[in-house]
């Protein structure tokens, strides 16, 4: 899951490496890459948690899966887990923390980002060349406002690390060493609540991994797929099942 204003082409350069051992399933959020957000989606993380969900079971069609979050989407992967049961065999979280509530910075990013929204050139998103920033041009206003607001709300912050500590399956955190964004230190905090997971720091990476670093990345993932939650790939001849990724 893609993080804030983002849409599921962000994985695309990760999926390239994954495949074709593992099957990468990377949609848009409702709302978000130009997709519509249904009258009945509120946004809230539990809202489209629940989404997710149910999407991903979709898309999985009875095989296990593994959730993949991005920043925001990592907190929507962490409500979605406890709707998922067995079928869910491990959590990944790339760039995703907090747990820790600060009103002030969380009230500038709130600030900053209605200011965005409401001044955005919408217009700029049909001029050639604009395809790389295209996603936040033409997120739904309204549920990149309610999320924004959700996600940095008292409730929302402080509900992450219970979130965390009832995870079921083992989980890999995924840090850049340079990322501005989320640092280090949050990742490693909220990580710090999860029964059975792994944490690792990527030297010299910022925000956006996936990114920056494809095949390195997919290195990383792929020994813990197979290595810590023994799944075997959908290339495997010797498969009996493989894992969705969603």
């Amino acid at each position: 899951m893609h993080g804030w204003l983002l849409a599921g082409r962000l994985w695309h350069p990760l999926r390239r490496e994954l495949a074709p051992r593992w099957s990468l399933w990377c949609p848009d959020l409702p709302g978000f890459g130009g997709t519509e957000r249904p009258r009945g989606l509120q946004a809230s993380l539990a809202s489209y948690g629940s989404w997710l969900a149910e999407a991903a079971q979709r898309e999985a069609a009875g095989r296990p899966l593994v959730l993949l979050g991005h920043s925001l989407g990592g907190s929507l992967a962490l409500h979605a887990a406890p709707l998922l049961g067995e079928q869910l065999q491990g959590l990944v979280q790339i760039a995703v923390g907090g747990g820790v509530f600060q009103p002030r910075p969380f009230a500038r990013v709130r600030g900053g980002g209605a200011a965005f929204l409401r001044w955005r050139p919408v217009w700029a998103a049909q001029l050639p060349g604009t395809d790389a920033i295209r996603s936040p041009l033409v997120a739904d206003g309204r549920a990149a406002r309610g999320l924004l607001a959700c996600s940095t709300s008292r409730g929302a912050v402080r509900q992450l690390p219970r979130l965390a500590a009832e995870l079921k399956v083992p989980s890999l955190w995924i840090s850049g060493s340079r990322d501005q964004v989320m640092q280090p230190r949050y990742v490693r905090h909220l990580a710090g609540y999860c029964p059975a997971h792994q944490l690792t720091i990527l030297n010299g990476l910022g925000h956006l991994p996936m990114c920056q670093k494809p095949r390195e990345l997919a290195a990383l993932i792929d020994t813990w797929l197979e290595d810590d939650l023994g799944l075997q790939s959908v290339a495997s001849p010797f498969s009996c099942s493989s894992a969705s990724w969603a």
